[in-house]
């Protein structure tokens, strides 16, 4: 009876034996998931591909992931019975222990294709011993997993020479496509590669790669992979790779930013063919800017608020910009907020398009703006106030309205202004006296372009939130067919646009929209030093004209949002005397004064009374001395004939201080 138990013991015990190993010693699944991550566009398309811990390019891989035929090469080439064992083949087994006693030397391993999945995963020293534990692991494989995730193992894990690893990364990285879109010839050659990937990189041993990969199309392959005799053939025609290809790097700053902490692949909203275009223009664009200044783009969709394209700054090796994303930097917008002022000017009533308003010196309290300028345009409507950006009417506006109630507006339409630590929202707002982002921005114009509609941006697919009304609809669509103009250095018609520089040139902007789309663009430093001269009209402007160049380009395309818009007769720049005003009264004695123009076509000829005042054609602007005290018509002509005059009068000192006297301007020229 002892007896007995004994022996029972003994066979629970060898029995139980492997379940408890099993249990002591699980198989080590790290390799496996420490992958890289990849990002998809909206259709699928590779994006951007991001490494493994350690900088290793690794894809997570399934047999879904490659096309039949190589799995076919794989497993002929590999192990014929893979789809029949227990995890080791006894017969390759005891081919390989008789091949090594005859020949003294290893001739072939024996390794199934589970073996060299527990490999690849645990990698040891080919010794004997190491060889004992492929074939534990082998078997517990095979107990744990499918036989087409045993083959997942091994296609996300087989090198592919140097820091790749994966027939993803592999097809990546040696033909530049998804592995899904691989044929039998480079099936064939990242097979083989798996091998022996420091002596059979096609870059470098093109022959021994070559032959590597016939060898396994020729001799291993064939029929068992389901490959026709043309079809063998012409596979082993195929020309080798030449170079290792860069893995994808589209739009990086965002890639980066959205895959973190993902295990997983990524798909984003972007539309792969528009990054890549943009990312070109950008770098055409790069060099030609000022120095040390980077350049960001954002593009979206108007109805889906969905982000097309973003250019976050520079990147490569020569970075300027580094790894900052410059769409999420807070910088001043300039007189980029001035089409929200005036669509809530206009749905308060406070003035219509063609109100005239006054664009003159004024003091609000303290404060007391200048146009970027320096000169004033006298009196205007509001289309063209907002049109030439001028400042001492958006003030104005925005006085009546309120910069609390205008800065709670924008937080409303996703932009709220960041304002100096301990600040209150004020007039300088409309002039960019506070922070706000490309991205907000982008948004901003979107709700101005979808009739006063709020909604974020978007970057990952999914339903789009509710939507708010912001802004009464006719009061945007409004604003929205005044900023419909040309570009100035030419580009696609139809385009509604406003431009933006803050103090100091420090940021330039461009922003704009047609019906389907909407795109900002700026420039600045990524430290915020100043670029003496640079404006959104002269720096931004023209690139935002070159990315709807690259947008759909059909008539229906161009703001079909203005149907309903009322049509505003918003004026051509016509020919204007700034100064002097009509009816002014002159001081005598004041010095020169300057006589200022704007509109028309240049040259321009300045005259008093008739007589023509000696000018530099190009400019705008002229030096009068008045002769003396009196009465005086001061014209001036464009070069298409058009004519402005106003009359002046010029006083004596002691007659300019009666009191009671009309309006006396000291001249311009003495400010």
């Amino acid at each position: 009876m002892i007896k007995r138990l004994a022996l029972a013991a003994l066979a629970l015990a060898v029995v139980a034996a492997p379940f408890a190993l099993d249990r002591a010693y699980p198989p080590d699944l790290s390799r496996l998931t420490a992958t890289g991550v990849e990002v998809l566009d909206r259709e699928g398309r590779t994006l951007s591909v991001l490494p493994a811990p350690g900088g290793t390019w690794r894809l997570r891989t399934t047999t879904a992931d490659v096309p039949p035929t190589l799995t076919d090469l794989l497993i002929a080439a590999e192990d014929r019975r893979f789809r029949s064992h227990p995890g080791v083949d006894p017969v390759a087994l005891s081919r390989a222990a008789l091949q090594w006693i005859r020949a003294g030397r290893v001739v072939s391993g024996g390794s199934t294709l589970t073996m060299q999945a527990a490999r690849l995963l645990e990698p040891r020293p080919r010794t004997l011993r190491s060889k004992v534990i492929e074939i534990f692991r082998a078997f517990q494989l095979e107990a744990r997993f499918s036989k087409d995730e045993i083959l997942g193992i091994w296609l996300t894990l087989a090198p592919q020479s140097g820091n790749i690893e994966g027939i993803r990364a592999g097809s990546l990285a040696w033909f530049g496509r998804p592995a899904a879109r691989l044929d039998a010839a480079e099936s064939a050659l990242l097979v083989a590669l798996a091998r022996r990937p420091a002596t059979l990189r096609p870059d470098r041993h093109p022959d021994a790669a070559r032959a590597a990969r016939d060898a396994v199309l020729a001799r291993r392959g064939g029929p068992a992979a389901g490959l026709s005799a043309p079809d063998r053939e012409l596979a082993l025609a195929a020309a080798m790779p030449e170079r290792r290809r860069a893995m994808p790097r589209l739009a990086p700053h965002l890639s980066r930013e959205m895959a973190r902490g993902a295990t997983a692949p990524v798909t984003l909203t972007l539309d792969a063919p528009l990054q890549r275009a943009t990312e070109r223009l950008a770098a055409d664009i790069l060099p030609t800017l000022p120095d040390r200044a980077a350049l960001a783009i954002v593009v979206a969709d108007i109805e889906t608020r969905e982000v097309r394209a973003l250019i976050g700054g520079e990147w490569g090796a020569e970075s300027r910009a580094g790894a900052l994303d410059l769409t999420r930097a807070v910088r001043s917008p300039g007189s980029a907020l001035k089409p929200f002022l005036y669509a809530m000017a206009f749905e308060r009533g406070i003035v219509q398009p063609g109100t005239l308003i006054a664009d003159l010196p004024r003091h609000f309290g303290a404060y007391a703006p200048e146009n970027f300028s320096r000169d004033f345009a006298g009196r205007v409507t509001a289309a063209e106030a907002l049109r030439m950006s001028l400042n001492l009417p958006a003030v104005a506006l925005l006085d009546q309205i309120g910069a609390l109630r205008f800065a709670s507006a924008l937080k409303a339409a996703g932009a709220a202004p960041r304002l100096p630590r301990g600040a209150d929202a004020s007039l300088p707002l409309t002039l960019g006296g506070a922070g706000t982002t490309l991205r907000e921005m982008t948004a901003l114009y979107a709700t101005i372009a979808d009739h006063g509609r709020s909604l974020p941006l978007r970057l990952r697919p999914g339903p789009a939130g509710e939507a708010q009304q912001a802004v009464e609809r006719r009061a945007a669509d409004t604003v929205a067919a005044i900023l419909v103009q040309n570009f100035p250095g030419g580009g696609p018609a139809g385009v509604a646009w406003k431009t933006g520089t803050s103090w100091g040139g420090r940021d330039s902007w461009a922003m704009g929209f047609d019906r389907r789309h909407v795109a900002g663009v700026w420039i600045g430093r990524p430290d915020g030093t100043a670029m003496p001269g640079a404006t959104g009209r002269q720096a931004a402007l023209p690139v935002l004209a070159r990315v709807f160049a690259l947008l759909p380009d059909a008539p229906r395309e161009r703001l079909r949002v203005m149907a309903d818009a009322p049509r505003q007769q918003v004026p051509a720049d016509r020919l204007r005397l700034l100064f002097p005003p009509p009816g002014a009264a002159l001081a005598e004695g004041g010095g020169p004064v300057t006589l200022r123009a704007a509109g028309g076509r240049r040259p321009l000829a300045f005259l008093v009374d008739g007589a023509p005042i000696p000018h530099e054609a190009a400019r705008r602007e002229a030096a009068w001395v008045p002769p003396g005290p009196g009465f005086y018509r001061v014209t001036v002509l464009d070069a298409e004939g058009a004519a402005v005059s106003v009359p002046v009068r010029v006083r004596a000192p002691e007659a300019a201080a009666t009191p009671g006297s009309t309006i006396t301007l000291v001249p311009i020229s003495a400010r």
